[in-house]
């Protein structure tokens, strides 16, 4: 968005594999991503809508899958993604106390667009997922509404994704810096087509001391306790225009930790990291006629072109989020720095 800096805008390129148009997930065409932002008060917090594409989901899902990275965290819906491999609906991101909510709407999303569901047909699977942003957002105010929801839906778009202290990432921490909302792609050149694959991440991860840039330097926020656990978490939406089956968007979201690796990240016991692939270049027809379908995949000989993009596309996601977001102050006084700053004091090596 106009006046945004992102990582490329401070010299932090990340791997050799050109980025799309727009350096977004958006970059896929059909997807769309929408934010409501909530800054009032003690709030710091909101729903960021990511939509595969713009018709009925649970009339043409899409193939998709799942990698729990390290599973602390109470996101909806990721079981059905693992056995069935389809989203049905909108994915929305939010505060950990928000998923409940945040499920409400997307079933009323799915309903008012298919009244049989649930009566002539099957129940919808809504996928909500969440960190928490308890550190600057009174979390226990339960304050998001389906309403906040509904509007993060209504607002979802394509074209440039704004990035920073907006939508699920309003309230967000990372590597002790301000965190939240980012995005990133990479081009693919396959049997002499283009291709994309993005990555939108909301991050709310890492222990002060531990991010790594690309060029090497370190930065440690001031005023934070370096000592302290990795309690936070991370949530990667990745989606691409490739075609691909389930299984193997499994191995393509498995490949974002090696972003987060490269960010300085380990995991750690209290942090909930988790990917999430989809491919917009199939449909899963709910009302399929046929016993057999035809399906087009990637040759798995190629495969590593994504693997690539993947971590690429996950770690400079991160940083955009990063970059982006302003320092900010919440809850009870808590400060988060923004790394911008940082980076403008030039801090060397």
């Amino acid at each position: 968005m106009p006046g945004t800096r992102l990582a490329r805008d401070f010299g932090l390129a990340c791997g050799t594999m050109p980025a799309g148009p727009l350096n977004a997930i958006t970059d896929v065409p059909g997807v769309l991503v929408g934010h409501r932002t909530r800054m009032e008060g003690e709030l710091r917090t909101g729903f960021t809508a990511v939509l595969p594409h713009g018709g009925n989901l649970y009339r043409d899902k899409v193939p998709a899958a799942v990698e729990v990275i390290n599973g602390f965290g109470k996101s909806a819906g990721l079981i059905q993604v693992e056995e069935l491999g389809a989203v049905e609906t909108p994915i929305l991101l939010t505060n950990t106390f928000g998923v409940g909510t945040g499920f409400n709407a997307l079933v009323r999303h799915a309903i008012a667009a298919n009244p049989d569901i649930g009566r002539e047909t099957a129940t919808v699977n809504p996928v909500v997922c969440e960190c928490n942003d308890g550190y600057l957002s009174d979390i226990q105010a339960l304050a998001l509404t389906e309403a906040d929801a509904a509007e993060a839906l209504a607002r979802a778009a394509g074209g440039a994704v704004e990035q920073g202290a907006v939508g699920a990432g309003t309230g967000m921490s990372a590597f002790g810096f301000k965190g939240g909302i980012g995005t990133a792609s990479r081009s693919l050149d396959l049997d002499g087509g283009g291709f994309h694959l993005g990555v939108l991440a909301l991050a709310n991860f890492g222990r002060p001391g531990d991010l790594v840039l690309p060029d090497g330097r370190r930065p440690v926020p001031p005023g934070t306790d370096a000592a302290q656990g990795e309690r936070g978490s991370v949530i990667l939406v990745m989606a691409t225009d490739v075609p691909l089956e389930s299984r193997q968007l499994r191995r393509i979201a498995r490949r974002g930790g090696a972003g987060l690796a490269r960010l300085g990240a380990f995991w750690g016991h209290g942090s909930g990291d988790i990917a999430l692939a989809f491919t917009t270049a199939c449909r899963i027809r709910h009302d399929e006629p046929g016993d057999i379908v035809s399906v087009r995949v990637l040759n798995e000989s190629r495969i590593d072109l994504l693997f690539r993009a993947a971590a690429e596309a996950t770690q400079e996601a991160v940083l955009n989020a990063l970059c982006a977001a302003p320092r900010t102050t919440g809850r009870n006084g808590h400060e988060r720095p923004a790394l911008a700053d940082w980076l403008d004091r030039g801090k060397a090596p």
